[in-house]
């Protein structure tokens, strides 16, 4: 069998958020050696750099979007990104960067998929469950809107990267660990039929048994993406992110959600994004980041036979 070869694709721009330091993410990886981590697994890496766009202005919303040409910009170059990799056979892994690039990200690896005739399943690891729209939050930053653009709702630059929109159908991505929702967001998440495992319900059920059902129809046809936003994390062990919110995964529930979704062997892809090394301590949360996409590629700490 070939071995696996994954390609590092960086994307360093806040552009997205509501502080700054998100660009940093990637070079933080990288100093973390998340290179080095994959290659100690068997695998080939091939890290092709940062990508190139547009500098962040730091203006107010503009119509309800914070710098809406330039989160366009990028988005559309990680799309080819993303869609380059994934032609070439390679498994691609976003260094973000904040939230918005999962959009590029994601309707890249959609329209793949559909090309190939392959089920995608997005798994959306993240505190927020980024459904906001233009007209529900005052802060207008687009890392907070992704899921909802995926969905087909917000701006047509946004919601049709791949020719149409929307891009996902709201049975194909699943959130895990979600605990900061607003108002106007929890009423479009209904509407929609969003399927959402918060902290309440690992809470009640467990997360191995949550684990279990977020992943029971995943079969060998499956595309499994992973679209990792650090603040999914609870901040007591990663403090490196610009908008973190208490009661999040500890590092052994972290570590399992990694190994499961390893064991289930449907992995084709990958965001890491949110990780602020501006609020980090020593590059803290990068390190732990890496420790976790190696779980993610087969590192267990499972000792019976």
């Amino acid at each position: 069998m070939a071995t696996q070869t994954i390609r590092l694709i960086g994307a360093p721009t806040d552009i997205g958020a509501g502080h700054r330091g998100a660009s940093m993410g990637p070079e933080a990886l990288r100093v973390a050696g998340i290179a080095e981590a994959l290659r100690g697994r068997g695998l080939d890496v091939e890290d092709i750099g940062n990508l190139v766009g547009p500098q962040n202005p730091w203006q107010p919303p503009l119509n309800g979007y914070r710098h809406l040409p330039e989160v366009v910009a990028w988005n559309r170059a990680v799309f080819a990104a993303m869609t380059t990799a994934l032609t070439a056979g390679r498994l691609p892994i976003l260094l973000g960067g904040d939230h918005c690039l999962g959009l590029g990200s994601i309707t890249a690896v959609a329209r793949w998929c559909q090309q190939q005739q392959k089920k995608l399943l997005v798994l959306w690891l993240d505190a927020h469950a980024d459904f906001n729209t233009s007209t529900i939050t005052p802060s207008g930053n687009i890392h907070g809107m992704p899921v909802a653009c995926l969905c087909g709702i917000g701006p047509p630059e946004l919601t049709e990267l791949s020719g149409a929109a929307p891009a996902l159908r709201a049975d194909q991505i699943r959130q895990l660990g979600i605990r900061s929702v607003d108002a106007g967001e929890r009423k479009l998440v209904h509407a929609q039929g969003l399927d959402i495992y918060d902290m309440r319900f690992i809470d009640e059920v467990g997360i191995q048994r949550t684990l279990e059902i977020l992943l029971a129809d995943v079969d060998a046809n499956t595309h499994l993406h992973v679209s990792f936003d650090i603040d999914f994390l609870d901040p007591e062990i990663a403090p490196g992110v610009g908008t973190t919110v208490r009661g999040g995964p500890n590092y052994r529930e972290a570590q399992l959600v990694m190994e499961t979704i390893f064991d289930c062997g449907a992995l084709g892809s990958l965001d890491i994004v949110e990780l602020n090394p501006a609020f980090d301590e020593h590059n803290r949360t990068a390190l732990l980041a890496v420790d976790l996409v190696e779980s993610l590629f087969g590192k267990s700490t499972l000792m019976r036979a």
